[in-house]
């Protein structure tokens, strides 16, 4: 790495520092918690640096979550590393149970039967408070996954999964049929799927529409 990558590295955390004593105490006071800065080295590596107020850790790695997994480690803490992709013609998603109107806890009764059988490939898990399965499902596309998933929940315990776990729906990637984008049309589309029939639109309607609109 040459001096001048290495100096603007070190020059960002003396001003991170700088910035942080003029506001009132140190950089990172004791039980502030953990930062962590990752940079390229330019070889194809990745360093991560982490300071929690009493100690700095620096981990190198050939990507920057690895990176900063190590620094985690160093510091004690369960480090987060990314999946694996799924095999072929296998997709990975969560659904989550958030009806509009209501904030059902994890512990709604209506959730018994599903926290008992939940869906082949899925598990339970409480996500941001709401009731969620945590899914790897066969599908040729991820939509055909969460379709027949949100189909079996529906006919088998009555609920309708409603939600993907996508928050900024403004947010938008053309990433193909099993990426970040195709996850944010599947939340559009469950929720379509939802709020169309409380204000009178059918599926058959919802249908005619999207064939009508899409048709140009």
């Amino acid at each position: 790495m040459s001096e001048a990558v290495e100096w603007g590295f070190e020059l960002g955390w003396r001003l991170h520092a700088l910035e942080a004593a003029l506001v009132g105490g140190a950089w990172r006071r004791r039980g502030a918690g953990l930062s962590v800065r990752v940079r390229c080295d330019g070889g194809g590596l990745w360093t991560a640096v982490g300071d929690d107020g009493e100690r700095r850790e620096v981990r190198t790695a050939e990507t920057a979550d690895e990176a900063t997994a190590l620094v985690q480690e160093a510091f004690g803490l369960t480090a987060w590393r990314p999946q694996p992709p799924p095999p072929p013609g296998w997709q990975r998603f969560t659904l989550l149970h958030c009806p509009v109107g209501e904030c059902p806890e994890f512990e709604d009764a209506r959730y018994e039967g599903l926290k008992a059988r939940p869906p082949q490939g899925c598990s339970v898990e409480e996500v941001g408070g709401y009731f969620g399965l945590r899914c790897e499902r066969p599908g040729a596309r991820l939509l055909d996954a969460v379709a027949e998933t949100v189909r079996e929940v529906h006919r088998e315990h009555g609920l309708l999964m409603n939600d993907l776990g996508v928050e900024k729906l403004w947010e938008w990637s053309a990433d193909g049929t099993d990426g970040w984008g195709a996850e944010i049309v599947g939340q559009l589309l469950l929720m379509a799927a939802e709020r169309g029939p409380r204000v009178g639109y059918g599926a058959d309607d919802l249908v005619r529409f999207m064939r009508r609109a899409a048709a140009g």
